[in-house]
């Protein structure tokens, strides 16, 4: 009998098919992917933090400073900025709940720091 996945299981096709699907990421990195879940932590699982509101520029900060600075490590607010930008524009203005996992996976890439999230 096969056992029903978990809730972060769920939680990750889901990303995976955004990545797919909206993105346009024919094979997503996974190892980057479960970095960014775990950086996002349990956050994931409540509705209010489960997504990034790309309008709102208090939760645009909160992304720059807690996830571009502080497990990133880049302090540059320009380039920050930008990573964070390019990520939206790249998801799509038009997609309201932008899940975090996704946009901190864009972010990661754009910024090329896959490495350093999945070593952490």
């Amino acid at each position: 009998m096969a056992k029903a996945p978990s809730a972060k299981e769920l939680l990750v096709e889901k990303y995976i098919s955004e990545l797919k699907e909206k993105v346009g990421e024919a094979r997503p990195d996974l190892a980057l992917l479960d970095a960014c879940v775990k950086a996002c932590g349990p956050s994931i699982y409540k509705a209010d933090s489960a997504t990034v509101a790309s309008s709102d520029k208090t939760e645009l900060e909160r992304v720059r400073t807690t996830f571009i600075v502080k497990k990133l490590g880049v302090a540059d607010e320009e380039k920050g900025a930008a990573a964070l930008k390019a990520a939206i524009e790249k998801y799509g203005r038009s997609v309201r709940a932008k899940h975090r996992p996704v946009v901190y996976y864009l972010v990661a890439k754009e910024l090329k720091k896959a490495a350093a999230l999945k070593a952490a």
